[in-house]
């Protein structure tokens, strides 16, 4: 087939209106989901793609479908997409590649006149990062049936604000349950990233095509002591919830790098000590831990010496620790085909390619438990990711979308 041509000038152009859509000053992006922000981005995107000639559908919790109809639309379709949506203070590559950089990657294909036998779509996931209600992957989790039926009522903002009640101010009504999709919905997904890791750059090769995403599993860990007067408060009777809480990070980091994997990693990423006062010992302490591997039995096993090593501490330091599992979800392989399809694509452009992991995750994950997908890394300088220098050359945005063209004409048929 004729080679698709990305037009990196608009690609470029199109990233840099999206980044525009921020609470933060650029070069920093802050689009949290259902805001104002996320709602004009969502808009502007929809005009992109109807600008593209594609046809568009939003679920009930927002998750947007752009789709070009193949020669058989009948058959299960091609996707391809990512996120807008991003963290406080982040970058503006993120998600958006893999989101802008499939609307193009479906316009060279069309402007080469190719006709694919399945339809192709470009799917944009609500809130795939965990800011606003705690939970990543909002949109693909229930997209792919794995999140509960009662969400809608039960995820909370930091406001009180339901998930419900969220969606549906920002126009995204009707029944959750209708987001999920069949077993046979698509027949391939393809999720273009930047890598979020210094390796490809390191190595100097320009693009990864992954056979492994890892997952995380998530922790609350509530720790209960007492608190008092800083000066009236003895050392040997105190029953200091931070100090407690500091041990247990200690050893959630002493938990991961005990497997020898350097695939496992441990996080203590959020500490909230009550009251707060610097006059004052700490009476309650708040941690949240997140774990990860591509092996789900090696983190697993992490999980479990944190879960004693709280009940050590407890015990030697006097306290109550109530641990709480927020999401423990699966490791995800990468469908071999797809995995195939994009290493061909990348031979057939000539350009050199790595196999690879993901160690950071991604809607991809809860697609592969609905349609067989793999994903596409390109570089980012220097591994940067969610900070206001995260960055992506035009030339590896464009010669991704480039690959991602090729396959998804490779697996349309």
């Amino acid at each position: 087939m004729t080679i698709p041509r990305i037009d990196a000038d608009r690609l470029a152009a199109r990233l840099h209106a999206l980044a525009a859509f921020s609470t933060s000053q650029a070069p920093a992006v802050t689009r949290v989901v259902f805001t104002d922000e996320d709602r004009q981005a969502r808009a502007w995107f929809r005009a992109c793609c109807e600008e593209d000639g594609l046809t568009v559908r939003v679920d009930a919790v927002g998750n947007t479908f752009a789709r070009w109809d193949g020669a058989d639309p009948s058959l299960p379709a091609v996707a391809t997409g990512s996120h807008i949506d991003a963290i406080p203070n982040a970058g503006m590559y993120d998600g958006t590649v893999g989101v802008l950089g499939a609307l193009e990657a479906l316009s060279a294909l069309r402007a080469t006149g190719v006709a694919p036998r399945r339809s192709l779509e470009v799917i944009l996931f609500t809130s795939e990062e965990p800011t606003r209600f705690g939970i990543g992957c909002l949109g693909s989790r229930l997209l792919a049936g794995r999140l509960e039926a009662d969400s809608g009522t039960r995820l909370r903002d930091r406001d009180g604000v339901t998930l419900d009640e969220a969606r549906q101010a920002a126009g995204f009504t009707g029944d959750l349950a209708s987001v999920a999709l069949g077993p046979t919905h698509y027949a391939a997904f393809v999720e273009l990233h930047i890598e979020q890791g210094p390796l490809l750059e390191q190595r100097h090769i320009p693009l990864g095509v992954v056979t492994a995403i890892a997952a995380p599993a998530s922790l609350r860990v509530t720790i209960d002591g007492e608190g008092g007067h800083a000066g009236a408060v003895l050392m040997p009777d105190r029953r200091d919830a931070f100090l407690a809480a500091a041990e247990v990070a200690l050893a959630v980091e002493a938990a991961a790098v005990a497997t020898g994997s350097i695939d496992t990693v441990g996080t203590t990423g959020v500490c909230h000590v009550f009251p707060g006062a610097v006059n004052s010992v700490p009476s309650q302490c708040t941690l949240e831990i997140d774990v990860r591997d591509i092996d789900q039995v090696r983190r697993d096993a992490v999980l479990a010496r944190i879960a004693d090593a709280c009940a050590e501490v407890a015990a030697r330091r006097r306290v109550a620790i109530e641990t709480t599992v927020v999401n423990a979800d699966p490791p995800a392989a990468c469908d071999p085909a797809v995995v195939d399809a994009l290493t061909a694509s990348c031979e057939a452009l000539g350009l050199a390619h790595d196999r690879m992991i993901s160690r950071a995750y991604h809607d991809a994950l809860f697609m592969s438990r609905v349609a067989p997908t793999a994903m596409l890394f390109i570089p980012c300088r220097g591994g940067v990711s969610h900070r206001p220098d995260e960055y992506a050359s035009p030339e590896d945005i464009a010669r991704g979308a480039q690959v991602l063209a090729l396959a998804l004409a490779r697996l349309a048929g």
